[in-house]
């Protein structure tokens, strides 16, 4: 299986423009630059990379979360997991430094410690989580 996604910048760095697409057509924002990427904190102005990688972290370690229920007996009724990327300078240049999960459930009948359990299990195991490995 292979997903696939184009990327397309036109213009200088600091100037210029851009626009990401999907076979899903799932991206509609605007690709922003470089100096809104940093400096534009609530995100309004458009998609950036690191945006992204926080969708697709939180997307899959919710299903993988969700398959794990399952397959122990649950019945998942909501699962919230929100994905926070940091990009830190490190002298010349950006590098994302951490992402965090933070997520909330509704599985009726599941016990804290069992509910803990399997999304350790899901976090570690799914397949972004495995990708991103040197910052989780």
């Amino acid at each position: 299986m292979k997903r696939k996604t184009t990327a397309i910048w036109q213009g200088n760095g600091a100037e210029g423009k851009g626009s990401l697409t999907s076979t899903s057509e799932c991206l509609t924002k605007p690709h922003t630059h470089p100096q809104q990427r940093f400096k534009n904190e609530d995100g309004r102005e458009g998609t950036n990379p690191e945006e992204l990688i926080a969708a697709a972290h939180s997307g899959c370690f919710a299903m993988a979360l969700s398959y794990a229920l399952t397959g122990a007996g649950f019945t998942v009724t909501e699962l919230k997991v929100e994905a926070a990327v940091s990009i830190e300078k490190i002298v010349d240049h950006f590098e994302i430094t951490g992402i965090n999960l933070d997520l909330t459930g509704k599985v009726p009948g599941i016990t804290e410690e069992k509910f803990l359990e399997l999304a350790g299990a899901a976090k570690v195991n799914c397949p972004v989580s495995r990708a991103l490995r040197s910052v989780i």
